[in-house]
């Protein structure tokens, strides 16, 4: 909104020729977005806790510590999230591009159902909430229209063209399929995010550090010089993601600081499915969706981990993992919650610059 209000008077004053620049309002919105966080905060958390006297249901067959540690702490501190995200986002972006209306709507539209998902568990004293099908015909309508909306945007082949990280040349063109892999990608990142969400801290943390990266990605495919310098494949009005990325940062280091152990608040579905959604989103219309599998590779054995549990239960009867997803395996082995936590930033890490080394590599 201030891009478009402001703009058009650089000529005439000078300092608001900054908002020209991406990388300023990038800058600026991640600092506004942790800004709102930490002002909203407490009122968000103290709203919550009138709601749930009790706090978020515990599953009681988790590990038998939080049935007692994480006792009466409220959830839904998503809103905290995607409302610093939305306020910071509509203020720095250039209002007149679509991929930014499209991923809000996805980020928002997951967001949505996952506070429904959130609000039947703290009503209904249910830790299972909306039912799994619901859950993913909602995300699969949400997402269907997204990568169409996505695709409509776009130009030329490259539109429906899924390309891979390291080969330049490489790319498979799937047509009138690409916006069924759109969906899925988007499903998937929402619901590995969310199983992911089970420490203090967990998800939060890598979701920033994938946020971090597809900044970087969004504003080099969305530059023609530096695409073509690096040989990605350009996005006209990519670029502008990179502001709605880092007002993800921000909001996620504004709910991280009340997320901290111990939490006084929970992310909740709220916050899982809305910030995965939106990763999605944002490597979709960047072109990087294999990219975002490496980079959010947590997400993925958090997310395989069950898949294997469920697969080999079903199977044999026996459980590969003591708990899953895999977070609570290490649990049960008797990891410490903070050392859980720090080793898998670490790994996300680890992960993040194995993804920014593709955009080189070629």
């Amino acid at each position: 909104m201030l891009y478009v209000i402001l703009r058009p008077f650089a000529d005439q004053f000078i300092l608001f020729n900054l908002f020209r620049y991406i990388t300023f309002r990038a800058g600026a919105a991640c600092l506004t977005a942790l800004l709102v966080a930490f002002l909203l905060g407490p009122t968000v958390i103290a709203w919550l806790k009138s709601l749930q006297p009790a706090g978020q249901p515990i599953r009681a067959d988790g590990p038998e510590r939080h049935l007692v540690e994480k006792k009466g702490t409220p959830t839904m501190g998503g809103l905290l999230i995607l409302g610093s995200l939305a306020i910071s986002t509509l203020l720095w972006v250039d209002l007149r591009n679509g991929y930014v209306w499209a991923v809000l709507f996805v980020t928002l539209g997951y967001g949505a159902l996952g506070f429904w998902d959130d609000f039947q568990k703290v009503t209904k004293r249910n830790p299972r909430g909306v039912s799994g099908k619901t859950k993913l015909i909602v995300q699969a309508a949400i997402g269907l229209a997204a990568a169409i909306w996505i695709v409509s945007l776009e130009h030329g082949p490259q539109a429906t063209a899924v390309t891979f990280p390291v080969f330049k040349e490489a790319a498979l063109q799937l047509g009138l399929a690409f916006p069924i892999f759109g969906m899925f990608v988007m499903m998937g990142a929402s619901n590995a995010v969310n199983l992911t969400d089970g420490l203090d801290g967990l998800a939060i943390v890598p979701t920033m550090i994938t946020a971090g990266v597809f900044t970087l990605i969004a504003y080099l495919v969305g530059n023609r010089i530096f695409a073509d310098y690096l040989q990605l494949n350009p996005v006209q009005g990519a670029g502008e993601l990179a502001v709605f990325c880092s007002s993800l940062i921000g909001a996620g280091m504004g709910f991280l600081w009340f997320n901290a152990p111990p939490a006084k608040v929970f992310m909740g579905d709220i916050g899982a499915l809305g910030l995965g959604g939106a990763l999605g989103a944002v490597a979709i219309v960047t072109k990087h969706e294999i990219v975002l599998m490496i980079v959010g590779g947590l997400f993925v054995v958090e997310t395989l981990s069950v898949m294997i549990q469920v697969f080999w239960f079903k199977r044999t009867g026996k459980r590969v993992f003591l708990m899953a997803p895999l977070h609570h395996h290490f649990e049960k082995k008797g990891w410490a919650e903070p050392t859980i936590v720090i080793r898998f930033w670490i790994i996300s890490m680890i992960l993040a610059l194995i993804g920014l080394a593709t955009l080189k590599i070629r």
